[in-house]
């Protein structure tokens, strides 16, 4: 059962700070500028560059290996999302910030029409691969550069969080999901998970799961500072508060705000 909705009031966010303008959703983190791009990816103005995480590219096929049989689409349907995004901000540079592929054998499972477009990707844009645990000996069969890890403009591009590097961080790994109840029934988010020095984007891929953004790995990720999730929603950056269980105990406010978004494209924006 959903929580009873209390009287509305201003959430609370972390020093970076998240706003509307027209139909973008802005925020800013590290010294620079972003915009929330779609559910799942950021777009860094500065350098007309798109970062994503986790596409796990081939997971239906990897799932196929071991006797379970999904749509074997899911590489395609990421990379056609990807595309449209980089030509919807005319991107010139895509960061991949680990995980691309489900496997270190995805690369050579990649479907032929896939593989088309990843190629064509790479080609027409400055395309770097941050390695995940998934894919530790990525070759960039199809083009592109690949990293352990990657720094611009003082910020570090990287698969995990770590909690002992105090410089800005923009990372993935963890799927992060914002999960309340609405109305009596569970709805779920990709949300990005923001504190001080830390940004985690959701996952990319088309067959990702989650991770609740309040779940203790990802606390611990970011050294157990005071956070919030970012949820894109009506072109808005909708920040609820996870720090301390805080996002739980607001459940109210929460559910009033995401309703709002829903409906008429509101929520409170910090």
């Amino acid at each position: 059962m959903a929580a009873p909705i209390r009287q509305k009031r201003r959430l609370v966010s972390p020093p970076c700070f998240a706003h509307s303008s027209g139909v973008t959703a802005q925020l800013t983190f590290g010294g620079n500028s972003f915009e929330l791009a779609g559910e799942a990816a950021l777009y860094w103005p500065a350098h007309r560059a798109l970062l994503v995480a986790d596409l796990h590219l081939e997971k239906a096929s990897s799932y196929a290996m071991g006797g379970q049989f999904l749509p074997p689409y899911d590489s395609r349907a990421t990379l056609e999302e990807l595309a449209g995004l980089a030509r919807k901000y005319a991107v010139r540079a895509i960061y991949c910030l680990g995980d691309n592929f489900h496997d270190d054998g995805g690369e050579a499972r990649l479907e032929g029409d896939a593989a088309k477009l990843l190629r064509h990707l790479t080609a027409r844009h400055d395309w770097r691969w941050i390695v995940g645990n998934h894919d530790p000996g990525i070759a960039a069969s199809f083009g592109g550069g690949v990293h352990d890890e990657y720094c611009l403009d003082g910020i570090i591009l990287r698969h995990e969080a770590d909690p002992h590097d105090p410089r800005p961080e923009l990372s993935g790994h963890f799927h992060p999901k914002f999960r309340q109840g609405i109305r009596g029934r569970l709805v779920s988010r990709r949300c990005f998970v923001r504190s001080a020095t830390k940004l985690i984007l959701p996952a990319f891929g088309a067959l990702t799961g989650g991770l609740d953004a309040d779940d203790p790995a990802i606390g611990a990720a970011i050294g157990h500072c005071r956070s919030d999730a970012l949820v894109h929603a009506a072109g808005r950056a909708l920040c609820f508060p996870l720090s301390g269980g805080l996002a739980r105990s607001e459940q109210g406010c929460a559910d009033a705000d995401m309703r709002r978004a829903q409906h008429d494209g509101g929520g409170e924006i910090v």
